[in-house]
C-alpha cells in the first residue's frame, strides 16, 4: 500500500521569501531515499495559528498518511507548531517525541527547549520537528526504523512494513 506523505515547513521569514527553508528539502531527500513513499504535499507557511490548523486538517482530509511538520517548537512567541498540532490530532503519540528528545539531548542540552508533539487524526500521523536542518536530520534517524510498523497499524495494512523496509 503507498503512503502518502506531506511536509509542512512553517516559518514567517521562509513564507514571505527572505529565508530559504532547508529542512523541507532536506527532509524529503531524506524520505526519497529511504522510502517508497511519495511526496503529495509540501508547502512553507507562516507560524500562524489558524493556517497551521487549517493546513494540516486539509492534508489529513485529502489522504496524507505521514504529515512531518518543520519549526515552531521552539520558546519563540510566534512557535505555535505544537499548539496547533494539538487541536488538530484525535490521539497523542508521546513516546515518538519522548525518543526524537532522548537522542536529540546524547546531542545537545538544547533538545530540552523542544516543545514538539506527535499525533494521530485519522489515518494520518503528524510528527513535528525542529526546524534546524541538523536537527531534523537527526530526528529523522529515529524515525526511520519505525515509520513503516506505525504506519501500517495506523493505516491497518498488513504487509506495509515486511514489504517497504526503510534503509
Amino acid at each position: 500500500m503507498t503512503m502518502n506523505i506531506g511536509i509542512l515547513t512553517i516559518s514567517d521569514r521562509g513564507a514571505r521569501g527572505e529565508y530559504e527553508d532547508r529542512s523541507g528539502p532536506l527532509i524529503a531527500e531524506i524520505l526519497h531515499t529511504h522510502t517508497p513513499w511519495p511526496i503529495t504535499h509540501q508547502a512553507v507557511i507562516p507560524d500562524d495559528f489558524a493556517t497551521i490548523v487549517e493546513t494540516l486538517t486539509r492534508w489529513c482530509n485529502e489522504g496524507v498518511n505521514l504529515l512531518l511538520t518543520s519549526g515552531g517548537t521552539g520558546f519563540a512567541p510566534r512557535d505555535v507548531t505544537p499548539e496547533a498540532t494539538k487541536r488538530v490530532i484525535e490521539r497523542e503519540t508521546p513516546g515518538i517525541v519522548e525518543a526524537l528528545r532522548a537522542e536529540s539531548l546524547q546531542i545537545t542540552r538544547h533538545a530540552m527547549l523542544s516543545r514538539a508533539v506527535a499525533g494521530i487524526r485519522g489515518q494520518t500521523l503528524i510528527i513535528n520537528l525542529p526546524g534546524s536542518p541538523k536537527a531534523a536530520r537527526e530526528n529523522l534517524e529515529v524515525l526511520l526504523p519505525v515509520l513503516p510498523h506505525a504506519l501500517e497499524l495506523l493505516t491497518d495494512a498488513p504487509g506495509t512494513e515486511s514489504s517497504h523496509r526503510l534503509v
